[in-house]
């Protein structure tokens, strides 16, 4: 490995100027960017009162009369409510709009994630009279009338969520569970409209079990954890909500409707659903009224601290600045010799020592001995860094010879359990195949004969880890097997191998000692074939001969692969790389280039003229014999 580093050899002036003027530049550099950008921070805190008059109170509002409306809407579509009620609701929610737009025109200077979230907000608000008319068509089920509501109001928390992007973590804490809190009561909203679309159907259906349990399950995880960051002087009321007996009556209610006894029938209790759910839905609006304004309360103290702090660290960090200027000016030249033999030895050490350690462990070498970097500096604090880049050093050997020793462990766990687990299939196997002999009842038959070929994928599985830890699998044949037999034994291996087509191949037998290998080969590059093509295609397999052996050709037709992923996958199945854990997405390849290198086979993957890939395997006349000098036998 070539070395690329500088040696001391230009003028000291110009090293003193590369040395010590870039990273002070810098410093200086970074100390303004931070002040203008902390003190644009806390600037952005003395705006939001602008921001909670003009966009959050105004949206708050139409949350309420949305969360009004959607309850309306679902108790009109199931005529348990008068038409006139509905009418007065759409005209508060599109006062509160009115009233929203016209603030957020008067809101300057917004960030472009906020304008983003205005637009999408607006957009969704947009909707509105459409789903009003489906309403009053009644084209429209309760359940998507809850859902399209619920997008709306969905649109105004992620404006929130721009709104709450403070430097003060406390300050941060807080808004976050009170928008939290927002998101809870909202979920408690629908949960309400979904009350009355059961009382409607008068049962709970599996679909709309399933919706609630998530809208309950999410409005209890968010209480949950808003609660574990208020203050105490916020979180007291919500305590006092989470022990009163409405709101026990309303978990009460929602575990209800949760259980599986709701599916004939609701319970005797369910009148009184909606109005414990009216109780504890104006609690829980009372309380969360409080403590949007106990957060805007806390903002401006919050935001003239922030300031103050800034203009203290900003003055401080100027005299730091100053005085490192001075003080790195009294650095020699003697500094820039000792600091570059030091980068050159510890470069060297990192691009060419460790990685000569590396490739020795990998080996299966004995841990070395490596001498500790030394560069003759007499600078006391370069000694030091010396010192610590030998620390480093001792370090980074240990943790190769443990990555060696951990992956030599990993190996024999592979090998072990994969061995175990090898004996138990066979077993298996052998108890599935005296079962399938003895039954004469055709359903019991095909059952036995689905959990068999269940089993047998899972003995190549676990074959896959004897071969990646370079173990040979102890199945095997003692004379020749005729090709066409090892295909479709490759084949059964296979979840899908009804779409699985077999061309009659040449009278041809593979060696026993390699069948185990070769079956396990070309099963993996068989289910390859059938996983990534769609499912309504076939997947041709063909064998012919060529002129230094047998060529079996896997087809599909599926998407197929670009031309630089596919000579990657060429380049590894021609010389396989040392398994990584992290690439567990490849292990067919990995297994199919490890059994390819041991037997002398060659893989390649091309593309297929229907668009797919076509796995090529070509087996040395080595591997092969004549099918009529066959004696039989395993």
């Amino acid at each position: 490995m070539k070395r690329r580093f500088t040696r001391p050899g230009r003028p000291i002036a110009l090293k003193l100027l590369v040395l010590l003027s870039v990273p002070l530049i810098s410093l200086v550099g970074l100390w303004a960017f931070a002040a203008a950008l902390t003190g644009g921070d806390g600037m952005r805190l003395l705006e939001i009162n602008n921001l909670v008059t003009n966009l959050a109170n105004p949206s708050e509002q139409i949350n309420i009369q949305l969360q009004h409306e959607r309850l309306a809407s679902a108790e009109f579509l199931s005529s348990s409510a008068p038409y006139k009620e509905l009418i007065n609701q759409r005209s508060r929610t599109d006062t509160a709009v009115a009233t929203f737009r016209r603030r957020a025109s008067l809101q300057e200077n917004v960030s472009p994630e906020m304008a983003l979230q205005l637009k999408a907000l607006n957009s969704e608000l947009d909707r509105i009279p459409e789903l009003r008319r489906g309403v009053d068509a009644r084209t429209i089920d309760t359940i998507q009338v809850i859902t399209t509501y619920s997008d709306i109001v969905d649109a105004s928390f992620r404006m929130y969520d721009q709104m709450i992007l403070v430097p003060d973590m406390a300050l941060y804490r807080l808004a976050r569970s009170v928008t939290m809190l927002g998101e809870a009561k909202e979920l408690l909203s629908r949960e309400r409209a979904m009350i009355v679309h059961v009382l409607k159907a008068g049962r709970v259906r599996p679909a709309d079990r399933a919706q609630f349990t998530e809208m309950s399950a999410t409005r209890r995880l968010l209480y949950a954890q808003a609660l574990t960051h208020l203050d105490p002087d916020v979180s007291g009321a919500y305590h006092q909500l989470t022990d009163s007996a409405v709101y026990r009556d309303f978990v009460a209610i929602e575990d209800a409707i949760r259980g599986q006894a709701t599916a004939n029938g609701l319970p005797a209790t369910a009148s009184t659903w909606l109005s414990r759910g009216d109780a504890l839905a104006a609690a829980v609006e009372r309380n969360q009224s409080e403590a949007v304004q106990g957060l805007v309360d806390r903002v401006n103290p919050t935001a003239t601290n922030i300031l103050i702090k800034i203009g203290i660290a900003g003055g401080v960090g100027l005299l730091a600045v100053v005085t490192s200027i001075v003080l790195s000016l009294r650095f020699r030249g003697r500094l820039v010799r000792e600091l570059a033999g030091l980068r050159d030895a510890a470069a060297h050490f990192a691009e060419v020592r460790l990685a000569g350690v590396v490739e020795h462990l990998r080996k299966g070498g004995a841990r070395p001995e490596v001498e500790p970097l030394d560069t003759g500096a007499q600078t006391t604090e370069v000694r030091d860094i010396l010192h610590a880049f030998n620390s480093v050093q001792s370090t980074a050997v240990e943790a190769a010879v443990d990555q060696a020793e951990l992956r030599d462990g990993v190996r024999k766990v592979f090998v072990s359990l994969a061995r175990r687990n090898q004996s138990l299939l066979h077993r298996q196997l052998l108890q599935l195949d005296s079962m399938e002999r003895r039954t004469e009842n055709p359903a019991t038959l095909d059952d036995l004969f689905k959990l068999d070929h269940l089993t047998t994928r899972m003995r190549r599985h676990a074959e896959s880890l004897i071969i990646l830890s370079d173990q040979t699998p102890g199945r095997g044949w003692r004379n020749p097997v005729p090709v066409m037999d090892v295909i479709r034994a490759a084949v059964a291996e296979v979840e899908e191998y009804a779409r699985v087509e077999v061309a009659q191949p040449p009278s041809v037998a593979v060696a026993g000692s390699v069948v185990t290998d070769v079956v396990h080969l070309l099963a993996e590059l068989v289910e390859n074939a059938t996983l990534f093509s769609p499912p309504q295609t076939r997947v041709d397999v063909r064998a012919h001969s060529v002129s230094d052996g047998l060529q079996i050709d896997i087809e599909d037709r599926g998407l197929g692969l670009p031309e630089a992923e596919l000579s990657q996958l060429n380049a590894r199945l021609a010389e396989p790389p040392e398994f990584d854990l992290a690439e567990s997405e490849r292990l067919g390849l990995f297994v199919v280039a490890r059994l390819a290198a041991r037997r002398g086979i060659k893989a390649r993957l091309r593309p297929s003229p229907y668009g797919g890939i076509t796995a090529a395997v070509t087996l040395p006349a080595a591997l092969l014999s004549d099918q009529a000098a066959l004696t039989g036998g395993r």
